[in-house]
């Protein structure tokens, strides 16, 4: 049987593949998500459904790095795709194996008790596809129905859990808005109190099929905040949690009320007493099979609970105290196995590798570089360089991440990494995320190494062939000492003759696959990642945590800290007065615009129609140059280089100026509607100011009303610390947001959260390095599988296309 016969998701497929060829494999945007986030989704689902059928398994982990692709790979991997969806699979033999299995991890979801096909497709949606999937689908939060509080002793916004019957039921449309509002009446005995719920507007059948569920007598528990209503003089709940005990009541009943109830994370068909009632009935069924995976001495050292335990009380805890112990334990297992994966990589890294010995020379090309430069190095570039080069002197393969604030000079070091790789020899390289930022590192070492004899060549895409020909020819010769470039560096065609060393910046924009390929033509050469993005340890510690982290924390002397503002789109005359003083003195200005809707279309519209407004309205007198996502590259380069040339004094502006815009006398940046942004991508904009020893400033113009937005933009006002930024913003947006996308380096945690649960990942990172220095990781099968599995995972991943 074919399994676009079997898979109800498979004309969606069809139809996105469509749109996608249609399209010419842009990765398209659909309405919540990319084309690539869309697809790479819809194939981990049948990867789940039919986990014996390697060719699938192979095609998911190229299908997610679709968005780093090139178009030929897209064309390939898309062909693949089509084909095995037209292909027979053998189904009936894969779920009779798994059915045989006592594994939770190999049977399907469906034959779960209560379960059944229909809830197990909705089941799917929400990544449940098996009974070791259902088992380890954790509670949001719960409800506390074994604290009852009396109607008589509500006080006004508490969250209370009442007890009573139903009094009273009604269903109304509303007249000003498109709803129907269902209400009931509770008593206790010692008062009254209103519950309320909201439908999308509903006719006389379904009102009467949604009151049905609230029958008038009927014994009910109801939990929420509970609110006066000055009209009614009653306490009302909207929204609530309810639930109506039967009078014949089941013994399983019970998992529902009378006790801390557990609520989980739904999706649309999926009813909650449905899902709770199934986790219940696997946890009875298989139980036994949940196997403890951490040393006993390490859960006696801490106190942690067995897995079995734990699992039992995550979901139905016997008190408070028990469910905090529960989630620790939890939570501590999945990072200290994460913890522990890292390293052992990190050690496999060490042994399978033997990389070039790298030794700076007296007197050599890094000397020379050094004495050449305007200016001193900083402490803090003096100290990572010496780190970097500890790892060059060694056989062992250099991991270590470079961070630094954004003006903090890491383009510097990396330049003498790749000097102290010429020296002894070799070529270099540095590969960048876009053009803008590769071609202004190309002019930064033009500026600093044509003096001292160093080659260099640029490959970026927008070459044509004569040119491409010529720099890969040059490289291929060894004429050329260090190459710089975008993807174009791991194209076909492109050979070093002996590369020794590579700089990968704003290394978060690569997926793994690209950096190995880089890494791949060369003979294991030295590797250093870098970013402007400033990490906070403990997402560092989740993401990258098989690499060494190196800090430069300290700006070069003369820089002033740029003064940034919140102001209100009202007094943007204010500003514009402070551009005219700035250009009068001979400076320049940005004026930055977010992208609207998630459109590069509409946001290179709203740029274009206020660089017309300003050139007409506000400075007629100036030179106002436009920068957009939808511009060509060369188009985008060439009114860069007018701005920096002075040929236009202001340069409006999406993000695309976000890295790799170096240009010491642009002094103000003005950034609208600011609330769009998050404050990290705020400090890097702000970061293409204030790049000189002369004072700049950075105007954040936002009309928000709420004070937890305005609270976050004046951490921008508070501070330049971008470490302090990070953290703020990690907080806010989470990890996935902070990152800018769900980015191949970060982790799927389970339960773990590595902003809240800080304490406990470096109590797992400790525990993994003292487990690692004093016991065998073989004397554990169950943890040794974990690890093992996910290491293979990984590295099939890494070795994916």
């Amino acid at each position: 049987m074919k399994l676009a016969d079997k898979l109800t998701n498979f004309n969606t497929i069809k139809k996105a593949i469509e749109i996608e060829i249609k399209n010419n494999y842009i990765n398209i945007d659909g309405k919540t998500q990319s084309f690539a986030k869309f697809i790479a989704g819809e194939v981990k689902k049948i990867v789940k459904l039919f986990p014996k059928e390697t060719k699938w398994k192979k095609l998911l982990k190229k299908l997610e790095y679709y968005h780093m692709d090139n178009v030929s790979e897209r064309i390939n991997n898309l062909n693949e795709l089509i084909i095995l969806l037209h292909t027979p699979i053998d189904e009936d033999d894969t779920i009779k194996n798994n059915l045989y299995s006592t594994d939770p991890d190999e049977i399907p979801v469906m034959y779960a008790k209560g379960i059944g096909p229909k809830v197990a497709k909705i089941l799917n949606r929400v990544n449940i596809f098996t009974i070791s999937d259902l088992i380890n689908y954790y509670p949001k939060r719960y409800l506390d129905y074994t604290q009852r509080t009396k109607i008589s002793q509500i006080e006004n916004n508490e969250q209370v859990t009442i007890f009573g019957t139903i009094k009273s039921v009604s269903m109304f449309n509303s007249k000003n808005k498109n709803l129907s509002i269902l209400k009931i009446l509770v008593t206790d005995g010692s008062g009254t109190l209103s519950a309320t719920w909201f439908y999308a507007k509903a006719n006389r059948s379904m009102q009467e099929r949604y009151k049905a569920q609230y029958p008038k007598g009927a014994n009910i528990i109801l939990s929420g905040i509970a609110k006066h209503d000055k009209f009614s003089n009653l306490f009302a709940i909207d929204r609530a949690e309810a639930t109506i005990i039967s009078g014949d009541f089941d013994e399983k009943d019970i998992i529902h009320n009378a006790r801390i109830v557990p609520i989980y994370p739904l999706c649309e068909n999926l009813n909650a007493k449905t899902l709770r009632k199934a986790i219940f009935n696997c946890l009875e069924q298989y139980s036994d099979k949940i196997k403890t995976v951490l040393p006993q001495s390490i859960l006696e050292k801490l106190n942690l609970f067995d897995k079995k335990t734990a699992i039992n009380q995550i979901h139905f805890p016997s008190d408070f105290d028990t469910l905090e112990q529960a989630r620790t334990t939890l939570i501590f297992e999945e990072l200290f196995i994460q913890q522990l994966k890292f390293m052992l990589i990190r050690e496999e890294t060490k042994r399978l590798k033997n990389t070039l010995v790298i030794n700076i020379k007296e007197g050599g090309l890094v000397d020379k570089f050094v004495k050449s430069l305007p200016f001193t190095l900083t402490e803090a570039q003096n100290k990572a360089f010496n780190e970097i080069l500890s790892d060059l002197n060694s056989t062992e393969p250099m991991q270590r991440l470079l961070q630094g604030d954004v003006g903090s000079g890491k383009t510097v070091v990396a330049c003498m990494m790749l000097l102290a790789i010429v020296e002894n020899g070799y070529q270099g390289a540095i590969m960048a995320p876009t053009e803008i930022l590769a071609e202004q590192h190309y002019k930064n070492f033009i500026n600093w190494l044509t003096p001292l004899g160093v080659s260099l060549g640029l490959f970026v895409g927008r070459h044509g062939i004569k040119t491409r020909r010529e720099t890969q020819t040059n490289l291929k010769n060894s004429q050329t000492d260090i190459a710089i470039g975008t993807h174009a560096l791991i194209q076909t065609g492109v050979e070093f003759a002996n590369l020794g060393g590579i700089v990968i910046d704003e290394q978060h924009r690569f997926g793994v696959r690209q950096r190995k390929e880089l890494s791949q033509k060369g003979l294991n050469p030295q590797m250093l990642t870098m970013t402007a993005t400033p990490i906070p340890r403990t997402l560092a510690l989740s993401v990258h945590g098989d690499l060494d982290l190196t800090i430069i924390d300290e700006l070069p002397a003369g820089r002033k800290p740029v003064k940034t503002s919140l102001i209100k789109a009202s007094q943007r005359t204010k500003t514009y007065g402070l551009i005219r003083e700035e250009i009068e003195k001979g400076n320049k200005a940005y004026i930055v615009f977010p992208l609207i809707d998630e459109s590069e279309t509409l946001s290179a519209k709203a740029a274009t129609k206020e660089a017309k407004r300003l050139a007409e309205k506000v400075f007629p007198d100036l030179k106002i140059g436009l920068v957009h996502g939808k511009q060509k590259p060369q188009e985008k380069e060439e009114n860069m280089l007018k701005f920096k040339n002075g040929e236009y004094h202001i340069l409006v502006s999406t993000t695309v100026i976000e890295v790799g815009v170096d240009i010491p006398d642009a002094t103000v940046m003005m950034i609208e509607n600011s609330e769009r942004f998050g404050l990290s991508q705020l400090h890097q904009l702000r970061g293409r100011v204030g790049r000189s020893d002369k004072q700049s400033y950075c105007i954040l113009v936002s009309d928000t009303n709420t004070s937890e937005t305005k609270e976050r933009l004046n951490v921008l006002v508070q501070t330049n610390d971008g470490f302090v930024i990070a953290e703020k913003d990690l907080q806010i947006r989470g990890p996935g947001e902070f990152l800018g996308t769900r980015q191949s380096g970060l982790p799927d945690l389970l339960i773990a959260d590595i902003v809240r649960d800080t304490k406990i990942l470096e109590m797992a990172r400790e525990e993994a390095i003292n487990f690692l220095k004093t016991d065998n990781l073989l004397k554990y099968s169950n943890l040794n599988k974990i690890i093992q599995k996910q290491i293979e995972d990984m590295k099939s991943f890494i070795n994916a296309g």
